[in-house]
């Protein structure tokens, strides 16, 4: 199996398992990576540190939740925080809006999206990579996020 599908096999692990407690050592295994391997992969290509990765996705998920009528503590637990305040701390710094206002507004859509990876073979290009620009040599394969 190449990289990309098993980083996309991972997505997909994680993305099913979003609401249950997921462990490193758990997602790696659905690669053929070491855990501490695979964390170092999975930050080089992404940018973001695959912890950070899950608590985005779960702050955002959360969003839809809310909004369709679920307690705010029972949101809190359901994605692993331990009370309603450190979860509501960490909401409001992700999406500047308590869990409470994000219930009551009904056109918020601020989530962060899931990632999902391609080979892509471009002659020099600029690829956009997390908000910067890189120059990519003629004919060199790289990874982009689709």
């Amino acid at each position: 199996m190449d990289l990309i599908t098993e980083l996309n096999q991972a997505i997909e692990y994680i993305e099913e398992n979003l609401d249950d407690k997921l462990e490193l050592e758990e997602i790696a295994k659905v690669t053929s990576y070491s855990p501490y391997h695979f964390q170092r992969i999975f930050n080089y290509i992404t940018g973001i540190p695959l912890s950070e990765y899950i608590r985005k996705r779960r702050l955002s998920m959360a969003v839809f939740d809310l909004q369709e009528g679920e307690k705010v503590i029972d949101v809190a637990l359901k994605y692993g925080y331990l009370s309603a305040d450190s979860f509501t701390r960490a909401f409001e710094k992700q999406h500047g809006m308590t869990p409470s206002q994000v219930k009551t507004c009904l056109n918020y859509g601020q989530e962060f999206i899931r990632n999902g990876f391609r080979i892509q073979a471009m002659k020099s290009a600029k690829v956009h990579h997390l908000n910067s620009i890189m120059e990519m040599p003629e004919t060199e394969m790289f990874v982009v996020k689709s």
